[in-house]
């Protein structure tokens, strides 16, 4: 449907917590239908517990339409769930018949029963994408009897998420850099985050045309009221920004006779032109209770002239104050080219400004790594083979040596002593002790104004863009298979660990490996030979 060239809808559909508060399942059902009888909505798309509150899962909705599989995408997020869980949760969407799945990190949890629920955040959509593209090729597993057991394959269509509405440089390029990443080791389709300025929307396509990377983006618009408006303008929301232009624009309208019903109708009828006009391959509407709604906003985009869609570009670039842009748009038009890379953004490539991120520490950081724990340099040879001897015979100075190691890294990094060390991974920045959400993979779409999702700190992710832009590294931040962390390691020696092959710098999951991935950097594809 997405490669076919017609401009499909797609809608989303938000299940309820309880299984029957005063029928609002049997609305959900029957709106559900009459979208899915409508030809021009594609599919429905079915959440995955929104806002970290527990609701019904995704596929008991999409079970009500039985023959219909083709036509649900089903969210799947890693906060609720460890990587068994989620492993579980495909296998049963694959043996009910849905196969388009939109793999999501997830919010972080905000109710639960008796208190707040603890989130998981085993595997992040980086580790659950790499999981569900090595189900399509046959899951391979060590068997009881020894050697591999191999499973049938599955058929999923992966999508992913990019959250291009941040303000920030050190935000907004580990978002784009994650996407490619994505991309590269798996998923096919891609869905930003909410927000409204069509700029950034644009710059999506753009930073995937640059880089030779031909995959259909989904246009997102959610319906606004004043209420769901205030929402996103505090960045309580994560993900989805409502900035201080539009919000004013939302007040004055929302004071008018029809409290705004008009006007955010237009806007997202018009963001839905737009996206249609930019050669997205489909639009995707949210925010919305009734099927009709659904239906008269599409009756409004497709009732515009076919160039209209230039001057509401032109109008939709509510940007927050002093964004960050890849491109240089051209003000005129409000557009720009896969070569108008920004200027400013170039320049600081060659001349990185400093950071009060790039610490003395950190420098030592990185000297020590280089003689101690660089594969085939300095100390790593000698290394080796002295946790090798005492692998095999533990005494004293094995003892010795993970007391120190733990103790050193504890207080140097805040190292929760998982024996499978990211401090190379993560700018010897320790991603239990400073992501809320321990992402190894990249950022979630949680941040605002470069603070963590919770606000209670800076974010994890754009402390190490800092670092690693100082060095000159920053392109080549998420080279590499999906970093999952194996839990049996935890609470052993982490260099052992590693000089002795152990943990994820030694291997990767099965059909993982570097070389077996397609190189989309280069013009590749997401699926061999496709």
């Amino acid at each position: 449907m997405l490669s076919g060239g017609h401009f499909y809808y797609g809608a989303e559909v938000v299940t309820t917590r309880g299984f029957a508060p005063e029928g609002t399942q049997d609305q959900l059902v029957g709106m559900s239908s009459e979208l899915l009888a409508d030809p021009r909505i594609g599919w429905v798309s079915v959440t995955d517990n929104p806002g970290g509150a527990p609701m019904l899962p995704p596929d008991y909705l999409a079970g009500k339409f039985s023959g219909r599989q083709s036509q649900m995408v089903l969210h799947l997020t890693c906060k609720d769930l460890n990587r068994n869980g989620l492993e579980a949760a495909a296998w049963r969407y694959a043996a009910e018949g849905f196969e388009n799945i939109l793999a999501i990190t997830g919010d972080y949890p905000t109710t639960g029963f008796g208190g707040l629920a603890d989130p998981v955040f085993d595997l992040d959509s980086v580790g659950l994408i790499s999981l569900l593209r090595s189900m399509n090729r046959g899951l391979k597993i060590p068997s009881r009897r020894g050697g591999t057991e191999t499973f049938p394959k599955t058929n999923f269509f992966i999508g992913c998420v990019v959250s291009p509405f941040k303000r920030h440089e050190r935000e907004l390029m580990p978002q784009y850099f994650k996407l490619v990443r994505k991309l590269r080791i798996g998923a096919e389709w891609v869905i930003p985050q909410l927000g409204y300025d069509m700029r950034k929307f644009h710059e999506v396509k753009l930073m995937l045309q640059s880089r030779g990377i031909d995959v259909p983006v989904i246009g997102n618009v959610y319906l606004l009221n004043r209420a769901v408006a205030k929402l996103f303008n505090s960045g309580q929301l994560a993900g989805c920004v409502v900035s201080d232009a539009l919000m004013e624009t939302v007040e004055k309208y929302a004071a008018g006779p029809d409290k705004g019903r008009a006007f955010f109708r237009e806007l997202a009828a018009k963001q839905l032109a737009v996206f249609k006009g930019l050669g997205f391959s489909a639009g995707y509407l949210g925010g919305i209770s009734k099927a009709a709604t659904f239906g008269e906003i599409i009756d409004l985009a497709e009732s515009y002239g076919p160039e209209d869609w230039r001057e509401f570009l032109k109008e939709i670039q509510y940007s927050q104050p002093g964004e960050f842009f890849l491109f240089d748009h051209d003000p005129q038009t409000g557009l720009a080219a896969p070569d108008r890379i920004n200027p400013e953004y170039l320049r600081s490539l060659d001349r990185p400004p400093k950071s009060k991120e790039v610490t003395l520490w950190y420098r030592m950081s990185r000297l020590v790594h280089d003689v101690a724990f660089t594969r085939g340099k300095g100390l790593y040879g000698f290394l080796q083979r002295v946790f090798g001897r005492w692998d095999k015979k533990p005494g004293l100075m094995s003892r010795f040596s993970y007391w120190l190691e733990r103790e050193s890294k504890h207080l140097g990094y805040g190292c929760q002593d998982c024996g499978d060390c990211s401090l190379p991974d993560c700018a010897y920045l320790c991603p239990l002790a400073h992501c809320s959400k321990g992402s190894r993979n990249g950022p979630c779409g949680g941040s605002c104004g470069g603070r963590c999702e919770l606000d209670d700190k800076e974010c994890f992710w754009a402390r190490i863009y800092e670092r690693l832009k100082y060095y000159g590294e920053s392109q080549e931040m998420f080279v590499g298979p999906a970093v999952l962390y194996d839990a049996r390691l935890k609470h052993t020696s982490a260099w052992a660990n590693t000089y002795l092959d152990r943990d994820h710098h030694a291997s990767a999951a099965p059909a993982e490996s570097a070389d077996d991935e397609p190189s989309l950097e280069n013009g590749g594809t997401t699926k061999d030979g496709n």
